[in-house]
């Protein structure tokens, strides 16, 4: 279940139709998602997750985008050209940490594919990761590029599937089973009209410091027993976040949006771990028609106009954004299922009765 189905309402904004990243018009997600035992006795739990701006031809029709890092205990590629052009041209991809080499490969060739003349055109693919190491055999690199592929073609617009899908597979958020999630807002047409969408994958977190709806849950969910009990410690891991967005935004505004991100974490208990590497996308999907994504290509003017939303009306957008990601982060734990390791550890689904039983014990009255 998600979070509204439980009738937990995060902030006072109003969802999408999906209430999902997908609801802004021309993203799509797609995942791949490998379970199975290896030969030597080892299990595989992780996958691939890809979000796709521009219903897959951001090569053509580029967006401004940014970024923000909260920590940098992570890793990703293409950020640099990002920080530097302001513009993401490709996919962006979620798996975990030993496999973002294979997976940027895999997009590069996915890009060369689609192109009349691959001489045309160079990518830099956004490849974000969370760490699986508990739940999955991550120094087998089990993700190959069929993965990748499998992702991109089963990309869609409409509901996302979230918990233990794709990248998010073999993640653990505030010591239950994380992974993937999604919301969304969709701001009045005196706010502008425009959708915000987020995207998480959910591997952070301490159990005593979860917060839902503001309520300190985690402070009552102790006698669980913590999967870190006898292998790392409790808020090991990371969370990446992409936001999309159909707002005439610059890069300089996706960055302050990237920034936002921040805020929904915090607003669930997180953001505050040494071993947490935090890194967060935004791009816009407005139609600022810019030229396609290559050098040398002939007809291109020397300047272009472009809209941009006045900073006087940005503020609903910011607001919009912290709660989709905080809603996010909650219906990843919702989705999350009891999953053990090789070795026998639990990693507990958070389950949606014991989360309002919590709810409850702290004075919630939803």
């Amino acid at each position: 279940m998600r979070a509204r189905q439980l009738g937990i309402t995060v902030g006072v904004g109003t969802t999408g139709e999906f209430n999902a990243i997908t609801d802004v018009p021309g993203v799509r997600v797609g995942h791949s998602t490998l379970i199975s035992d290896a030969t030597d006795g080892k299990q595989i739990r992780t996958g691939v997750t890809v979000v796709q701006p521009r219903a897959g031809e951001a090569r053509l029709d580029p967006c401004f985008a940014g970024l923000h890092v909260l920590n940098g205990n992570g890793d990703a590629t293409g950020l640099e050209w990002i920080r530097e052009a302001g513009l993401l041209s490709t996919p962006i991809a979620i798996t975990n940490t030993h496999s973002v080499g294979v997976v940027r490969d895999a997009l590069i060739a996915a890009e060369r594919d689609a192109l009349a003349d691959p001489s045309e055109y160079w990518c830099m693919p956004v490849v974000l990761e969370t760490y699986d190491g508990l739940l999955n055999d991550i120094w087998g690199q089990h993700v190959n590029p069929k993965h990748v592929r499998d992702a991109l073609a089963s990309s869609k617009s409409g509901p996302v599937a979230e918990g233990a899908v794709g990248g998010g597979t073999g993640m653990i958020c505030h010591e239950f089973k994380g992974g993937i999630g999604t919301a969304s807002r969709k701001l009045s047409t005196e706010q502008g009209g425009w959708t915000i969408g987020a995207l998480v994958q959910a591997n952070h977190g301490q159990r005593q410091e979860l917060r839902v709806d503001g309520y300190p849950v985690g402070r009552v969910l102790g006698d669980i027993p913590s999967p870190f009990a006898d292998r790392g410690e409790p808020g090991m891991g990371s969370i990446v976040v992409i936001i999309a967005t159909d707002a005439p935004l610059l890069p300089h505004q996706c960055q302050r949006l990237a920034q936002r991100a921040s805020i929904g974490i915090a607003r669930t208990g997180g953001g505050t771990e040494d071993a947490s590497g935090d890194l967060f996308v935004a791009f816009s999907c407005a139609d600022q028609k810019l030229p396609p994504a290559a050098y040398g290509r002939k007809g291109v003017p020397f300047a272009m106009p472009v809209e941009m939303l006045s900073n006087d009306h940005i503020t609903p957008l910011f607001m919009a954004a912290a709660e989709a990601v905080e809603e996010a982060i909650i219906n990843a734990l919702l989705a999350g299922v009891d999953m053990q390791n090789a070795e026998g550890v639990l990693v507990p689904g958070l389950g949606g009765e014991r989360l309002l039983h919590a709810l409850r014990e702290v004075g919630w009255r939803g």
